[in-house]
């Protein structure tokens, strides 16, 4: 499914089905003739055994509610979208919006694969995070390849927290290259945000929680690979460069895409309010707050210097 839209003057699916290219997504990587792109969520998804999700996370609704009652029970969802709502509990994960919406049994598929280099065939690893392995062994079946190599873990919410929330990390990453605070710095926003992405993981997550998740692609080499190479940290950047809004930085650098950080930094800044935890918190936090309060971006090092993680 392909949301339509014109590109040069002709549909974006008529481009991609018959140049075999996504020219405004993925330009200059040619798609196999088998992908077809189709514009109507319905019968792109009719009969469809396995359902995959790759959409901006503020869209996930919307689509859900569109599919609803047009799905096979026995499908299996996978989902590869980054962020986090709040629920009653605190946090609500994409996956369980997914599951809510359309009541099939969902996994999640999180790791260090910016597009274009897994669009290249560029080696890369990634990890499936699913609560019933038999699914995650088909799932591994279906997408492996000798240079896209998966790991199944059965941590599936730590996993898909890990992909929500390095993106938060990423734009204090790139905030701190804005700055010219140097590789030192840098790899320690690197390690806070790490620290910072366990014990919110630890806090909200409904399952076990452990360190070894967090060493697999979906954890330290994703966010790595999203602090240096990553359209947050490119945003963030010229954020402390340029001086203009995220909003307008999106708009003129990401060619319609959407930024997945600051959104998200503002969903967790609500959560954890909420919970009285916001101090536990001061790198997602200054994040928010130099994004939509207008705190000064200078005073980000100050997260840094004052960290609980020193005391």
């Amino acid at each position: 499914w392909v949301l339509e839209e014109e590109v040069g003057g002709r549909k974006l699916t008529e481009v991609i089905n018959t140049q075999h290219e996504n020219v405004k997504y993925l330009p200059g990587h040619k798609l196999p003739p088998n992908v077809v792109a189709v514009p109507d969520v319905l019968k792109a998804s009719a009969g469809a055994d396995i359902l995959i999700f790759v959409v901006p996370h503020q869209f996930i609704g919307k689509l859900c509610e569109q599919l609803k009652g047009h799905v096979k029970k026995e499908a299996i969802g996978v989902s590869l979208i980054k962020g986090v709502d709040e629920g009653p509990e605190g946090l609500k994960l994409i996956s369980d919006i997914i599951h809510e919406w359309l009541g099939i049994e969902m996994s999640v598929l999180m790791g260090a694969n910016i597009a274009n280099e897994v669009a290249d065939e560029k080696f890369c690893e990634t990890t499936i995070g699913c609560k019933n392995l038999e699914h995650g062994q088909i799932l591994k079946e279906l997408m492996q390849t000798p240079n896209f190599r998966i790991t199944v873990v059965p941590e599936a919410d730590t996993v898909e927290i890990c992909g929500a929330l390095k993106n938060v990390v990423a734009v204090g990453a790139g905030f701190c290259d804005g700055l010219s605070f140097g590789d030192n710095t840098k790899a320690a926003v690197i390690r806070l945000g790490l620290v910072e992405m366990i014990t919110f993981s630890k806090l909200f997550c409904k399952g076990p929680v452990t360190a070894a998740t967090f060493l697999e692609s979906c954890g330290i080499a994703d966010l790595i690979t999203t602090c240096y190479g990553g359209r947050n940290r490119r945003v963030a950047e010229a954020f402390v460069k340029t001086g203009k809004s995220i909003e307008q930085l999106e708009k003129e650098m990401l060619n319609g895409q959407k930024l997945q950080g600051p959104q998200t930094s503002a969903e967790l800044n609500h959560i954890l309010k909420h919970k009285n935890l916001v101090e536990k918190f001061p790198l997602f936090t200054a994040v928010y707050q130099i994004c939509y309060e207008g705190k000064p971006v200078a005073d980000f090092i100050k997260c840094l210097q004052n960290h609980p993680a020193h005391m």
